[in-house]
């Protein structure tokens, strides 16, 4: 690691003495050694923009070998996991490869910055270190209160700093993975109350990131990338940080903390390092552009003429938002034929599918009844007809199989919407020791059930929504039983009592909401319990919801008498479940 000064020199965007190669590698191991022979790195910025830590991929390497032994030495044993708090440094890059050389599983959590309070992130900690049986955790030293809470009573080989397992002994010879061995553990709900932890082969891994480098990206020698995203986020993980390692990209991180303080910080970096490649769900362009409206100052020294690929994905994309940041952000440079939206879900390692680079947000119009949630033949825009429109998720990467499924199972033809599934190298192996839900979504003949619902059209994957209830939030995933358990903690809420659903926001993006059926009558009686849900939701879940209360006995139920989200949700903006308070 190179810790910067104002000589600090960046790792170069070409490399002309090493060819590029597309992850075509057995292993990450394999990758790393590749990537070290060349000068290509990941560099480290502020919130100003200003480079603070500089690692090449031979660093990295080097680094991760002296982990890996400190893990043997340690007694870490093949596939144990080490939960790895998802810190934006050089540290966790090079921990998280040094787990490759010891054949132990890295487990990328969250800050306690990505969530409400204390008692809501240590909670989450525990549940995921339980659920992944972890063996261990590394996290930075600030944390130390925390994790020694958040470990109490588990039965770990190790807990501490880097510095901490830099103190041990070597071990004898380092732990060689194998291609068809776990490589890591990714979290892909955002769960407390039920978290599944992916389980990723490196032969997934290397599958996908070579799609995604080779056929998503179409990755070219003078790219460099530049990403604000979380580690322990799949894009911001496999999408650039594994990418870019496995096929020898420089890449400049902004931490996703400082990002979210000055968000121009993204831009300043790629306009300092003239970054062609970043990517961020909707919500990233988002805030760029109502931040740039509030001072007439703030694109000055901005040029964004170098991004060749602006790519979106995460969650629902909202072509207004991509529109406002055209309009906002073209004076300097920056051309709408940069967007590039894609479709993933980690339950595939990452990408599934891409559009077509250089063309920009391709649109259907298409029939708002789709969103009911009922299945109906695709119809584009009639005249008078409520539409909406859905965006152009390209083309699925060569190694997928995808068909699109009817309730019944089978498969439609193009042009109707149902189930998106899929079949494919980088599809999971399982939910880590979780059978039941691995076998909910899972076929034994490798189909994954995305839980998501779209359409087919010229060989193109177009996604209408979701038929699993998750709501995403700034492009975080959140399980609606997470929010109703924290609501239910309350005194006088029952099991029951409850439904988390997400609605339209202005701007169409995603709303959570908390349905809550009550039996007090007192107005004030009512607006404490409302102040008291969401508190508790926030800190439980650090997720900020509005908050309805409903009658007793109103919110819909199943035929066995299971609470419906979907039909809640079609009730309360057809307006046929009135609040009784809000």
């Amino acid at each position: 690691m190179v810790e910067a000064d104002a000589m600090t020199v960046v790792t170069p965007t070409h490399d002309p003495g090493l060819p590029r190669r597309f992850s075509d590698f057995d292993t990450l191991v394999d990758a790393i050694e590749y990537a070290a022979q060349g000068k290509r790195g990941a560099n480290f910025f502020n919130a100003k923009g200003d480079v603070v830590e500089v690692l090449s991929w031979k660093e990295a390497r080097d680094r991760a070998i002296a982990i890996g032994k400190k893990l043997v030495g340690l007694g870490f044993k093949k596939g144990d996991r080490i939960a790895l708090i998802a810190e934006t440094s050089a540290n966790f890059v090079c921990f998280f490869m040094g787990c490759q050389y010891a054949s132990v599983l890295p487990v990328p959590l969250p800050l306690p910055t990505s969530f409400g309070g204390k008692e809501g992130y240590v909670s989450q900690l525990q549940m995921q270190m339980e659920s992944c049986a972890a063996n261990g955790i590394m996290a930075p030293d600030f944390m130390a209160d925390i994790i020694a809470e958040a470990t109490s009573g588990l039965n770990l080989v190790f807990s501490g700093s880097m510095e901490d397992y830099m103190q041990a002994e070597d071990g004898a010879e380092l732990l060689y993975p194998s291609p068809d061995d776990l490589a890591y553990l990714q979290y892909s709900s955002g769960s407390t109350r039920f978290p599944h932890g992916v389980a990723v082969t490196h032969r997934s891994l290397l599958s996908n990131t070579h799609g995604m480098g080779k056929y998503g990206v179409e990755l070219i020698e003078s790219d460099r990338c530049v990403s604000w995203l979380p580690f322990y986020h799949d894009m911001g993980l496999v999408g650039t940080l594994l990418t870019t390692i496995t096929c020898q990209v420089s890449v400049d991180f902004i931490p996703t903390e400082e990002f979210a303080r000055r968000p121009l910080s993204w831009l300043r970096v790629i306009t300092a390092n003239k970054g062609t490649l970043t990517y961020s769900p909707t919500f990233g362009f988002d805030i760029c552009t109502r931040r740039a409206a509030m001072r007439t100052t703030a694109m000055e020294g901005l040029d964004l003429s170098s991004v060749r690929i602006a790519g979106i994905g995460a969650e629902m994309i909202r072509p207004d938002v991509m529109r406002k940041f055209h309009e906002t952000f073209e004076a300097i440079g920056f051309s709408d034929k940069a967007f590039l939206p894609s479709y993933g879900l980690a339950e595939c390692t990452l990408g599934v599918s891409f559009g077509k680079v250089g063309k920009g947000i391709e649109i259907d119009l298409v029939e708002e009844a789709l969103l009911t949630g009922d299945r109906h033949v695709l119809v584009n825009g009639v005249a008078g007809s409520r539409v909406r429109e859905v965006v152009n998720c390209g083309t699925p990467l060569p190694e997928y199989e995808i068909e699109i499924r009817n309730e019944d199972d089978h498969a439609l033809p193009t042009g109707q919407v149902g189930r998106v599934h899929l079949r494919g190298t980088s599809v999971m192996r399982e939910y880590f020791n979780d059978p039941e839900t691995t076998r909910a979504v899972l076929s034994p003949e490798g189909w994954l059930d995305t839980g998501d619902m779209g359409y087919m059209k010229n060989g193109d994957i177009f996604i209408v929504g979701r038929a699993k209830d998750m709501i995403i939030v700034n492009g975080k995933n959140h399980w609606p039983q997470d929010i109703e358990w924290a609501a239910e903690q309350i005194d006088g809420v029952k099991t029951g009592d409850v439904a988390a659903i997400s609605i339209p926001g202005d701007n169409a993006e995603e709303v959570p909401l908390i349905l809550a059926q009550c039996r007090l009558s007192d107005p004030a009686d009512r607006a404490k319990l409302v102040e008291e849900m969401k508190r508790q939701v926030q800190n439980s879940t650090g997720v900020n919801c509005l908050i309805e209360l409903v009658s007793p006995k109103s919110l819909p139920r199943t035929s066995s008498g299971k609470l419906s989200r979907t039909k809640a949700r079609i009730q309360y903006l057809a307006g046929n479940l009135q609040a009784v308070a809000s």
